[in-house]
């Protein structure tokens, strides 16, 4: 009940920021340009070290993430252009944290760990790859939302591992949690990749022998 009520009153929030951005006539390409630039200011902040208000700043970012489609539909602005420039921009968003976490990881500092930077790098890759095949499978006519690990619970992860740091010193059991995040980003988007591409090839391979069976 408590769950639902929060919802209810998140997307009432929401739903008036998105009334206030079309009356003001703000496009929807702009909303998704400030939200990228937000998220790269997120990957800075992650490379200084300053994951908790990194955590804080990611949280912006999406919201606009959620605004610019919700405008263009209350807009009737909804274009081709927008789709492609909101997933191409996303990649950006998502690269650009895994960037910030990577350096900072990999500064000489005592929180140095080389295996931190693989893991940022590998949940990098991954994350694009599952967004790639994604937009590949469609293209062939399989849409292929599918998966353990998909992108709104990959920003859930690294916002709980940013606000976790709050004090790189802080024995808390809590603090300091995004080592753990790393590794279930790196395995969960692993995994997600191999799944779709598992089902991507059942799917299309389906297809394929249906094309055969009409001639």
């Amino acid at each position: 009940m408590l769950g639902a009520g929060i919802g209810r009153g998140a997307m009432r929030i929401i739903n008036a920021m998105v009334r206030g951005l079309a009356s003001a006539g703000i496009p929807p390409n702009v909303l998704t340009t400030i939200g990228v630039l937000i998220n790269l200011a997120c990957g800075i902040l992650f490379g200084f070290g300053e994951f908790f208000w990194a955590g804080i700043v990611l949280i912006v970012a999406n919201l606009f993430d959620m605004l610019d489609g919700n405008v263009a539909r209350l807009t009737g602005r909804v274009t081709r252009y927008g789709g492609f420039l909101d997933s191409t921009l996303d990649r950006l968003s998502d690269m650009g944290a895994f960037l910030g976490i990577m350096i900072f990881y990999s500064r000489m500092t005592p929180e140095h760990s080389v295996m931190n930077v693989a893991l940022g790098g590998i949940g990098m890759v991954a994350s694009v790859l599952v967004s790639y095949t994604t937009a590949r499978s469609e293209g062939l006519g399989v849409k292929a939302n599918v998966g353990f690990l998909q992108r709104p619970e990959r920003v859930v992860l690294l916002i709980i591992g940013a606000l976790s740091t709050w004090s790189w010193s802080s024995s808390h059991f809590l603090a300091n949690r995004m080592p753990q995040v790393l590794w279930v980003l790196a395995v969960g988007s692993m995994w997600t990749l191999i799944q779709r591409m598992i089902f991507i090839r059942r799917e299309l391979m389906a297809m394929d022998r249906n094309d055969l069976g009409d001639k």
